[in-house]
C-alpha cells in the first residue's frame, strides 16, 4: 500500500473522508439500475455529504494509527465507510422517533413526503415518505459494508475488522429496540444508560477504534484499552447528545430542541428528573413529557422542572465522570506517542461542544 501524506488537523482528516466518500457515491450512480429514478441516490448523496462532525471515521483511523499502522489512503476509505452506517442508522432513527429536522435540513422522510405532496400523487405522503427513507437507509448500510471491502485494504486484513463490525450492526439495532421498549414506560436511569450504551456510545467511538485496530492487526490487550477508554467517552458523548437535545441553541445543533420532549425520550436526564421530582413535578413530567402536541410553554415548564430537580446538573457531573474515566484509560493505554495525542483532543472535542 502507497503512503499518503499526514493528515495533519482534524479537519483536514474530516477533508480526506468526505473526499472518500464523494468519490464512493459518485461512483454509484452508474450502477443504478436503468428506469429506476435517482431520487433515492440524489437523497442519500445529500444526506450523508450534508455535514456531520466525521467523529465515527476519525476515530477509526486513529485505532489504525495507534496499533502503529501508517498513515494510507486505503484507511481513510475504509474508515469513512463507517459514516454510511452513521447515516443508515440516523435515517432509520428519524423515521422512529418522527423528527422533522436533522443538520439544519429536513429529514430524509420528510423530504419524501413534501416530494409526494407537492406531485399530488395519490396515497399518503407520510406513509410514501417513511418507505422511501426506509430504502435509502437500507442503502446506506449495504454501501457501508461495500465501500469497507473496496477499501483497498488486503483481503484477510479486513476479515479481522470486519467480525467487529458485524458486532458493531447489531449492537445498533439491538440498542434501537431496547429505546423502543423503554418509550412505552417510564424508564430507569439504569436502563437508559444500557440503551445509550448500546444504541449509541458502542458505535459511535469503542467499535470504530477497535474496527481501525483490528485492521491494522492490534493484539487483544490494544482492543481491551480501546473499549476502556471508548466506552465512557462514547457515553459522555451522548449524554452531552441528550442535553443539547432539550437546552441546546437549534440554529447550532440543526434539531428542534423540543423534538425530545414532544416524542418522549427516554434519556438518563429524564429518568433522574422523575426520580428526583416531588408529587406536583411528577404529574407535570407524566402530562407534558412526550405529549406530541407540546408548545414551547410546555417544553419550558419541563426544562424548568429537569433543572430544578437537579437531573441537570446531575447529568453534566455524569459527563465528567464518564470523561475522567476515558482520560485515565488513555494515559494507560499501548498506543503510539501521535494517536494518545489525537485522542486526546477528540476526546475533549465530543465532549465539549455545543453541536
Amino acid at each position: 500500500m502507497s503512503v499518503g501524506t499526514d493528515p495533519g488537523t482534524d479537519a483536514e482528516l474530516a477533508r480526506r473522508c468526505e473526499a472518500a466518500l464523494v468519490a464512493y457515491l459518485d461512483r454509484q450512480r452508474p450502477h443504478w439500475p436503468d428506469g429506476t429514478p435517482a431520487g433515492v441516490l440524489d437523497a442519500v448523496r445529500r444526506f450523508v455529504l450534508s455535514g456531520g462532525k466525521r467523529l465515527r471515521p476519525m476515530f477509526c483511523y486513529w485505532g489504525w494509527r495507534g496499533a502503529g499502522q501508517p498513515d494510507t489512503p486505503q484507511i481513510v476509505i475504509a474508515a469513512a465507510a463507517l459514516e454510511l452506517f452513521h447515516a443508515f442508522a440516523l435515517i432509520h432513527d428519524d423515521i422512529m422517533d418522527g423528527s422533522t429536522l436533522r443538520r439544519g435540513q429536513p429529514t430524509v422522510h420528510r423530504h419524501f413526503a413534501e416530494v409526494h405532496t407537492r406531485h399530488s400523487w395519490r396515497g399518503e405522503a407520510t406513509r410514501y415518505g417513511h418507505s422511501a427513507a426506509l430504502l435509502c437507509g437500507d442503502l446506506c448500510a449495504a454501501w457501508a459494508d461495500h465501500m469497507l471491502h473496496e477499501s483497498g485494504l488486503p483481503i484477510d486484513w479486513i476479515h479481522r475488522g470486519y467480525r467487529l463490525f458485524t458486532v458493531m450492526r447489531t449492537e445498533v439495532i439491538a440498542g434501537q429496540y431496547l429505546d423502543l421498549v423503554s418509550g412505552v414506560g417510564d424508564g430507569s436511569v439504569a436502563g437508559a444508560l444500557t440503551v445509550i450504551r448500546m444504541k449509541a456510545a458502542r458505535y459511535t467511538v469503542t467499535r470504530p477504534l477497535q474496527i481501525g485496530a483490528a485492521l491494522a492487526g492490534g493484539d487483544p490487550a490494544l482492543q481491551d484499552a480501546l473499549q476502556a477508554f471508548g466506552d465512557p467517552l462514547g457515553d459522555a458523548f451522548q449524554l452531552r447528545d441528550d442535553v443539547l437535545g432539550v437546552f441546546g441553541d437549534p440554529a447550532v445543533t440543526g434539531k428542534p430542541v423540543i423534538d425530545d420532549l414532544r416524542e418522549g425520550k427516554p434519556t438518563v436526564m429524564v429518568a433522574m428528573a422523575r426520580d428526583r421530582a416531588d408529587r406536583a413535578q411528577a404529574a407535570r413530567i407524566r402530562r407534558l413529557f412526550g405529549d406530541p402536541e407540546l408548545d414551547e410553554a410546555g417544553a419550558t415548564e419541563l426544562r424548568s422542572i429537569i433543572t430544578a430537580t437537579g437531573a441537570r446538573e446531575r447529568t453534566e457531573d455524569l459527563i465528567a465522570q464518564r470523561a475522567g474515566q476515558a482520560t485515565a484509560a488513555l494515559a494507560d493505554a499501548p498506543l503510539t506517542g501521535e494517536a494518545r495525542e489525537a485522542l486526546a483532543g477528540l476526546a475533549a472535542s465530543a465532549v465539549v461542544r455545543r453541536h
